[in-house]
């Protein structure tokens, strides 16, 4: 239960003075719902405020707060003209406070002629005269609510900075002082302020980095102790330990020899399967790094000694990829796989259920039907769970109690993920890394372009279609709205349909599993040759003749998002390309970005460039699949502050007598302060 202490932080924000209708969509827009969402709603920058009492001209261009008294109206005689006050500091100098579109009565009405207002706002040269645009104004006697620094926030429509700093100032106001939590050399070493103190200052002054380094620890001190607590607890229950005997793995017929990667993940995974303790091994692997055979090896080891294996996928036709992959690879072994999805109604579906209660089903694939309440398992040994990052906690917890004992937990991803990343967010798993490629894995060519050359591309893409092969063409993301995207790929469909006709498909998030499903499933079967979408393709069918895809509006995606998306192409036996379309206007950065995905194809290294460029939520994908990202502290913050972090929590486990001590009690709140306490009791499930 939540200690009492943070309640009036976890109020709804509708508790809030002045908070109505029109404000509820852009606060929710922000993800603001409650004091603590506001709270930690901190600064994006600042502005620095030159407080005066003399008008000048070397302040052109810097913002101002000075006294001033309005001396006089000057209207023009044209309604689309501004408004001009003109008014005088204390020592005559003038300047012409400038309102547009706005009717006449306001501003007279705000800056009575003789009486005189603080005004703040920038300081503009008008020829070789001044004037500031639609400034703000206050009673002298309010001139202290103005700060020479003033923090600047997110924002959403509708919603202004001002109102913003409103806002945050009531969620302050119901921050309480928290025990401390941290261990006291380390606090003392560091000079940290208090909790509380340290979210004053940063929403006071945006740039005072010891107090946003104090808040960023808090909350990556936050999420080591979860999982350390989750590992702990994990160490104390009892699974099964599952040691194959090789008769099955012996008898695989494969057209290739593995990678030394992938013997050696194979290797460990083996060795946390002997173990009483149940396995939490994180697998991670580039597109076409071979995860499935290591996954097929693991479920092989355990229908070796008698369990049975499960693998869940995110999507239904990844799932029946998946199916279809582990029977073609362990065709002629006397085992039984099969596969249950939504789809499967009526007889099968009791036929899959019946055969997984009695045994005679050795490996199960599907999607997240496999968890179900009806789906009953005689001796679950394993769960392989790909993509892992696209399902809910409580989901993955769901599968691993479908046993008795906790069965073995291996969880498989394709988006790279750097070392700062792991520890923050896998901290409480073992990891093992797919580095190198399988031989004959063709090439992928990537190159960039300017969108001004689109008709050229098109026409690229008619020869390839008309040489029998298949394209992506991917859709950019518009701002931060997925129906956005979904106008884009629309329209990007229909202008290509007036060249191809039917051999153009189209796929989005918007639409249905079914539909989205069937789309996937046509490509896949060239019923299309042209398959246009969104970004729900990064985790998508393997289509052998898709040697092509056109990335539109490359510059607006980060590079891991970028190289999983590359990696749908590259699976046949042609040589491949991705084509970049970029911006007309390409920054320094977004040019070099593009370069770097031009020069190599190793998605580790694009994945720490990618960390620094956009944050952990682009990485790891969690930003559109609503997992909860970092709040507070930055990738930076993540790389100078974990293993301190990590530390920090192992000294209040192993040393301070763990959450029941005094500091532990303190830890807790910490815990339920950055939403971490379901951790403690779900990140079980990875």
């Amino acid at each position: 239960m939540r200690p009492d202490i943070l309640n009036p932080l976890f109020a709804e924000i509708s508790l809030f003075k002045g908070i109505g209708p029109a404000l509820a969509r852009p606060l929710e827009r922000l993800g603001l719902a409650r004091a603590v969402d506001v709270a930690f709603h901190l600064p994006v920058s600042w502005v620095d405020r030159h407080l005066t009492d003399r008008l000048d001209m070397a302040d052109a261009g810097r913002v101002v707060g000075i006294e001033l008294t309005p001396v006089d109206y000057r209207a023009s005689g044209s309604a689309r003209a501004p408004f001009r006050v003109d008014a005088v500091d204390r020592y005559g100098n003038h300047v012409a406070l400038v309102y547009f579109g706005k009717n006449s009565g306001w501003p007279r009405k705000l800056l009575p002629l003789g009486e005189p207002k603080y005004i703040s706002g920038k300081l503009e040269a008008y020829g070789d005269t001044l004037q500031i645009v639609h400034p703000d104004v206050l009673a002298p006697e309010d001139a202290h609510m103005l700060s020479a620094r003033e923090p600047v926030y997110g924002l959403s429509e509708g919603l202004t900075n001002n109102r913003m700093r409103d806002l945050v100032g009531q969620a302050l106001t119901r921050a309480p002082e928290l025990p401390e939590w941290i261990e006291p050399s380390l606090l003392a070493r560091k000079d940290w302020p208090a909790w509380r103190e340290a979210l004053a200052r940063v929403h006071a002054d945006p740039a005072d980095a010891m107090a946003r380094a104090r808040l960023a620890y808090d909350e990556i001190f936050a999420g080591q102790l979860a999982l350390m607590l989750v590992r702990q607890s994990s160490r104390r229950r009892r699974g099964v330990p599952i040691q194959g005997d090789g008769r099955l793995r012996d008898m695989l017929k494969l057209p290739f020899a593995p990678t030394g990667a992938q013997r050696r993940a194979t290797a460990e995974i083996e060795g946390d399967m002997a173990q009483a303790t149940p396995m939490l091994r994180l697998l991670q692997g580039d597109v076409g790094s071979g995860k499935t055979l290591v996954a097929l090896m693991a479920l092989l080891n355990a229908v070796e000694a008698g369990m049975q294996g499960a693998m869940l996928a995110p999507t239904e036709i990844l799932a029946r990829q998946h199916y279809e992959t582990l029977r073609k690879m362990a065709s002629g072994l006397p085992i039984a796989i099969a596969i249950l999805t939504g789809r499967d109604k009526g007889k099968a579906r009791e036929a899959t259920l019946m055969g997984l209660a009695d045994g005679s089903i050795d490996i199960l694939v599907g999607t997240h039907a496999i968890f179900q309440e009806a789906v009953q398992y005689k001796a679950l040994g394993l769960a392989v769970i790909d993509e892992q990052h696209r399902f809910g906690v409580a989901q993955r917890m769901m599968l691993a109690s479908k046993a008795e004992r906790s069965p073995h937990l291996l969880v498989m991803t394709a988006t790279p993920i750097p070392r700062t990343l792991t520890l923050t967010y896998y901290g409480e798993m073992e990891v093992s890394r797919l580095d190198e490629m399988p031989p004959g894995r063709q090439p992928i060519q990537t190159l960039v372009m300017a969108a001004t050359r689109l008709d050229e591309v098109v026409e690229a893409l008619a020869r390839h279609v008309e040489g029998g092969g298949q394209a992506y063409w991917v859709c950019p993301l518009v701002e931060e709205s997925e129906t956005s995207d979904q106008a884009a790929a629309e329209m990007r469909a229909e202008s290509l349909r007036e060249r191809f006709g039917a051999r153009v498909g189209l796929v989005h998030g918007r639409m249905k599993g079914p539909d989205k499903d069937a789309a996937m499933e046509a490509f896949a079967a060239n019923r299309t040759q042209i398959l246009v979408a969104t970004t729900v393709i990064e985790v998508g069918v393997d289509v052998p003749n898709s040697s092509l895809i056109i990335i539109e509006g490359a510059d607006r995606f980060g590079l891991a998002q970028l190289h999983q998306l590359r990696g749908r192409v590259g699976r046949g036996d042609k040589p491949s390309t991705c084509l970049l379309l970029r911006g007309n206007a390409l920054g320094e950065t977004s040019r070099a970005r593009l370069a770097l995905m031009r020069e190599t194809n190793d998605g580790f290294r694009i994945a720490e460039a990618d960390l620094e460029l956009r944050g952990a939520g682009e990485v790891l994908g969690t930003r559109q699949s609503g997992e909860a990202a970092l709040k507070v502290a930055t990738p930076e913050h993540v790389a100078a502050l974990v293993d301190s972090a990590r530390d920090d929590a192992h000294l209040l486990i192993e040393r301070d007598g763990g959450l029941d001590s005094a500091r532990g009690q303190a830890a807790r709140t910490c815990l339920y302060l950055f939403e971490k306490d379901a951790a403690v009791g779900l990140l079980r499930g990875g």
